[in-house]
């Protein structure tokens, strides 16, 4: 799958690291001093990422300016950021926090004797004293970032807070100056408590919006740091940055891969858990692709390294993980509009408070306590991040599953998909012939004889009779004069008589009589497969022996995926360009009502277009180059693992396995992230819809405002670090007749001949394999002779396939 994901940003597009922001304000303002900026065609900024995206010609240069100027600090995003050592800090991030709780306690004390019954008034010059270093030193970055905001022209979380704050602290200080006023009548508390509680606010903020880009840093961690490197016959360890395409690696069992490259020499199994989800390892051969990242099993690897660097599938998928996280969902653009004009609203909202309470009462000093707590309370930190923490935590979790989600608009498209068009070859079925049937008076004799005539030929069908020959351990024999016969088939020369391989035609032309084994061929054909006619020379004329049915096998989990999105509500459709019998035999196998076959790449696009217009929400899966149109078509598209570069450039989600049960799946978690950002949004709107009113009325004190405030933003964050939990549905409750657990006495007894095992760890393999159909199971294996007893309800097919999907073999099987 190498080069399979490069980046799907547009041409132009850049990422800017942004330091300094707050709030939904500030990203507002740098947006908009980004397109400002000559060249910049679109500009996106992410406050849960701290990242813009800018798409355009500009010069990065002007780019980086024009942030600076508009009061916040840029740089370049790294093209493939490494894994540095966390700087380290003189003092915790925490620090401030506990220095402002230790100042603003003492201030808390009339407060809380008031309520026993006690006077604990403290100095008015004592107070001053208290509350002095908590305004103006552990609050200075809010006086900063105002000030910033201010000569921007612009407003923001920081400009209230600052404003807030110094209202409280300037009247206390004022009432302390003028005498005649007792200690408890200043508000040295308001303003020092408001500042702390925003303080940790910010604090528990960050430390959860870490937590969110815990999914990149699991992929980060996958990076290799160094790497085992044979040169002129010696072996050397060298940093893996210095690696280059071409250079051999040599994997020893439980090292990690260093690059992408391919197996020269050596035999193994990887695990590729973090990469594509699929929790078993994957058996791993000459001429076999690796992925740097993948952690070796028992065997000792020779790997030709193929692509390094931020050409590694490892570093296309954390820049797409990276890109989905950074860009903002359609729903975020009501988000802005409002906190474009949120700040100038709530200072117009304190103002009028303040001389609507003054007016009132008569009463300045309480009326602007009123004004304070409304700019307090005002809550646009919330707003800005309740939909990024969403995407960035659900995106997150969907990678460590296996499903990539190129950006914020696919996710948001996804929840609502009511329709799935599968495409077939590839995506229900593996996409690769297999031999369904082998007829004639002599079976086995039939399947040498043609794995014999093509044992030079390099066709699909020809490996899939060597495959099957090899199974069953037939000793071929030698062919001479082997010869394509283009369009009809192959012959060849095997034990001084001529054998002849290929269709109807090509009998036709010899003039053979195909007899007895007509009707089996007609019920192959009808059935969607490919029949090839075997003859040999007898007496001087060709006699027809027998034939081979191909056929592409369907995925073992595709039922169960079907019958799932269904249960789902969501409607199922298959096209293919392959003939009405294929379609009609797999569509029957899945559980598909509705199909079409004989589709042209074109007309695939044009059904889903007339779905689209009957007011469907389609999603599209496919995997190769005559999907892409249907793919960009779609109102979404997934594009399955393996498949052709332009599908997976043209579909909005990418599944990094080749299983359609990742399709409801990638929904389930589509669904589940856009709950989040409702849920979110919801909370953020109503803190501001009610705080601000409450505080307007006088029915809330500035420390309660700050309280207020701060909850909210750590609250929206919390909300969406649940989506952690989000786990892919468990095989037992996504496969057909596996909703209950088999009861006693429906089990059966079967017996397999499984190829490839060699070890007690292969033995685990296999027992974790049927147990993960069939969790009741019960195995027994005897290694030396290759059999495998299966006690199970479960299906032998499926039981078979899985077993052949993990890298063994099954050669034979029976129901004993």
């Amino acid at each position: 799958m190498d080069n399979s994901l490069e980046q799907h940003a547009k041409p132009g597009a850049a990422s800017f690291d942004i330091s300094g922001m707050t709030c939904a304000s500030c990203v507002a303002r740098v947006e908009k001093a980004l397109r400002a900026v000559p060249g910049v065609e679109d500009a996106s900024v992410n406050l849960a990422l701290e990242r813009a995206s800018v798409r355009g010609a500009a010069d990065s240069l002007a780019i980086v300016e024009a942030v600076r100027r508009a009061g916040y600090e840029a740089a370049a995003t790294p093209a493939a950021p490494l894994r540095t050592a966390a700087p380290s800090r003189a003092l915790p991030a925490w620090w401030p926090v506990v220095a402002a709780a230790l100042l603003s306690a003492p201030l808390m004390l009339p407060m809380l004797g008031a309520a026993l019954g006690a006077d604990w008034a403290l100095p008015g010059w004592l107070q001053w004293l208290l509350a002095t270093p908590v305004q103006f030193w552990l609050g200075a970055r809010f006086y900063r970032a105002g000030w910033k905001a201010l000569r921007a022209g612009a407003g923001n979380m920081d400009l209230l807070v600052a404003l807030g704050t110094s209202a409280a602290y300037g009247l206390s200080v004022y009432l302390l100056l003028a005498g005649g006023h007792g200690a408890g009548h200043l508000y040295f508390e308001s303003s020092a408590v408001v500042i702390t509680l925003v303080l940790l606010g910010k604090w528990l903020e960050a430390r959860a919006r870490r937590q969110t880009l815990e999914a990149i840093g699991a992929l980060e961690s996958l990076r290799a740091t160094d790497a085992l490197v044979r040169r002129g016959g010696q072996d050397h360890i060298v940093d893996a940055g210095t690696l280059g395409v071409g250079d051999l690696l040599v994997v020893k069992p439980g090292a990690r891969v260093a690059a992408d490259g391919v197996v020269e020499e050596g035999r193994s199994h990887l695990d590729e858990s973090l990469l594509t989800g699929e929790s078993l390892p994957l058996a791993k051969g000459p001429g076999e692709r690796v992925t740097g990242g993948a952690v070796n099993g028992e065997g000792l690897l020779l790997v030709r390294v193929t692509a390094v660097g931020a050409a590694t599938l490892l570093s296309q998928i954390i820049r797409q993980v990276e890109d989905a996280q950074a860009v903002k969902a359609p729903v975020q653009r009501l988000v802005d509009r409002v906190s474009a004009v949120f700040v100038p609203a709530v200072l117009l909202v304190s103002a009028l408070t303040f001389f609507g309470w003054w007016l009132a009462t008569g009463d300045w000093q309480g009326a602007l306590l009123n004004a304070v707590a409304v700019q307090v309370i005002a809550c646009p930190c919330a707003l800005g991040l309740a939909t990024p923490t969403a995407i960035m935590v659900g995106t997150g979790v969907a990678a460590r599953h296996g499903i990539l989600i190129r950006d914020a608009e696919a996710l948001e498209t996804a929840h609502a998909v009511d329709t799935v068009v599968f495409d077939k070859t590839g995506t229900l079925t593996e996409g690769r012939p297999v031999v369904a049937a082998v007829e004639g008076s002599q079976p086995e004799r039939v399947l040498a004889l043609a794995a014999a005539v093509q044992q030079a030929s390099s066709h699909p069908l020809a490996h899939a009779v060597g495959e099957l020959a090899r199974q069953r351990g037939l000793v071929l024999q030698p062919a001479a004069e082997a010869q394509a016969l283009p369009g009809r088939g192959v012959q060849a020369s095997v034990d001084g008589a001529r054998v002849w391989l290929g269709n109807a035609r090509l009998a036709g032309e010899l003039g053979a009589a195909l007899g007895q084994w007509q009707e089996a061929a007609a019920r192959h054909e009808a059935e969607g497969r490919t029949v090839s006619w075997l003859l040999h020379e007898r007496g001087g004329q060709p006699e027809v022996l027998g034939l081979l049915a191909f056929g592409d096998r369907v995925r073992a989990t595709a039922a169960a995926a079907v019958a799932r999105l269904q249960a789902m509500g969501v409607r199922t459709s298959m096209l293919t360009g392959d003939n009405p019998g294929a379609a009609r035999a797999v569509a029957a196998a899945v559980g598909i009502d509705e199909y079409a076959a004989g589709v042209l790449p074109g007309e695939k696009a044009e059904h889903v277009q007339r779905a689209l217009a009957a007011g469907r929400r389609v999603a599209m899966v496919g995997d190769g180059i005559n999907d892409a149109p249907a793919l960009a078509a779609a109102g979404v598209g997934i594009a399955m693992a393996g498949g052709t570069d332009v599908a997976m450039h043209t579909a909005g989600i990418t599944l990094m396995r080749a299983d359609p049960a990742l399709v409801a799946d990638a929904i389930a978690v589509s669904q589940r992230t856009y709950r989040k950002i409702r849920q979110n949004l919801g909370w953020a709107f109503a803190y501001n819809v009610v705080g601000i009113p409450l505080a307007a009325f006088g029915l809330l004190n500035p420390m309660l405002a700050g309280a207020a405030m701060a909850l909210s933003s750590v609250s929206v964050v919390s909300n969406a670090l649940l989506l952690r939990r989000w786990q892919p549905a468990p095989m037992a409750s996504s496969t057909i007749g596996a909703s209950l657990p088999p009861s006693k006495g429906e089990h059966t007894m079967y017996e397999l001949t499984v190829e490839g095992m060699s070890c007690g760890h292969c033995v685990g393999r296999v027992t974790k394999t049927v147990q993960g159909i069939d969790a009741a199971a019960k195995v027994e294996i005897d290694l030396p002779t290759k059999k495998v007893k299966i006690d199970s309800g479960a299906d032998l097919d499926r039981i078979a396939a899985a077993i052949d999907d993990a890298g063994y073999p099954v050669t034979a099987r029976a129901v004993a």
